[in-house]
């Protein structure tokens, strides 16, 4: 694997819907510099480098204040990419780190100390080779106070997966909301399972994100406006407004045959969550009170 490849959008549209002040864009991520920081040997993608002040750049034009920056897996669980850029953001990014289960206090002190606020647990096996419960489940009982944790996977596993969420004692962070299929609309069978996960648990927030993969041309959507995620997406946000979250998702991983421009993305926004206090909650109050609490 040899070829870099890009996955961002080199001139995003200045957004029509302009977010609140204090918004925060809560799930993105930086590659490299690969120079600086080199690619896990894991890694199952190898992207050109997409450093903070390309990520600062682009928070500025979208209109954004802050980020919250996710360890991308091409790093693996060497987190001093992300570190490097929370540490560049002047207090305004924080991050969510990946670890080697068998990680002691002092490592999650320190990462506590550059910002990170969880840890990510991805069970995408295009993505990550290995997703051992058991250790997951041990880390994620020895976490700093405050901390959460993020889960990635696809909709097909979330009922195998329920028991294991279950016994995580500390607030879960879903991902793209499970990547349900949107195209079955609010009602549709992914969609009524992702809601009995949340009913579940009152401390399971969602991340409201990524039109561009649960909509896509390639996975069989109608692409760029995306109206099937709007459609099924809007309900879930009116109806869990203080547990949902927004982000970006730039620089866009393995989106490189079909990438999104950043300012529809931000249009989105407004079609999922209509009201001016449904924007701030998902943009302002909801992220703050996830990764600024202290």
């Amino acid at each position: 694997m040899t070829d870099r490849i890009i996955s961002w959008h080199a001139n995003p549209s200045k957004p029509r819907y302009t977010p609140p002040p204090g918004a925060v864009d809560a799930h993105c991520h930086v590659f490299g510099p690969m120079a600086q920081f080199p690619f896990s040997a894991k890694a199952k993608y190898l992207p050109e480098d997409a450093g903070p002040d390309m990520l600062f750049a682009l928070r500025d034009h979208l209109g954004f204040a802050r980020n919250v920056i996710v360890q991308a897996s091409c790093h693996g669980t060497d987190n001093a990419a992300t570190l490097d850029a929370i540490a560049k953001s002047n207090g305004l990014a924080r991050g969510v780190a990946v670890v080697d289960p068998a990680i002691d206090a002092a490592g999650l002190a320190a990462l506590h100390d550059g910002g990170i606020r969880g840890i990510r647990f991805n069970f995408l096996k295009r993505l990550v080779d290995d997703a051992p419960k058991d250790k997951f489940l041990d880390v994620a009982r020895r976490l700093p106070a405050g901390w959460h944790v993020v889960i990635y996977f696809e909709a097909d596993i979330l009922e195998e997966l329920r028991p294991f969420m279950d016994a995580i004692p500390v607030p879960l962070v879903i991902d793209h909301m499970g990547r349900p299929d949107v195209r079955q609309g609010p009602d549709g069978a992914d969609m009524k399972a992702f809601r009995a996960l949340l009913n579940s648990r009152d401390d399971i927030w969602f991340k409201a994100t990524c039109p561009d993969r649960l909509d896509a041309i390639k996975e069989g959507g109608a692409g760029d406006p995306w109206d099937a995620f709007a459609s099924a997406v809007a309900p879930l946000v009116a109806d869990y407004p203080d547990r949902c979250l927004w982000g970006t998702d730039w620089p866009h991983p393995n989106m490189d045959t079909e990438i999104p421009d950043d300012g529809h993305l931000v249009d989105m926004i407004p079609r999922i969550a209509p009201t001016a206090e449904l924007q701030r909650k998902l943009l302002v109050d909801n992220p703050m009170r996830l990764y600024w609490a202290d």
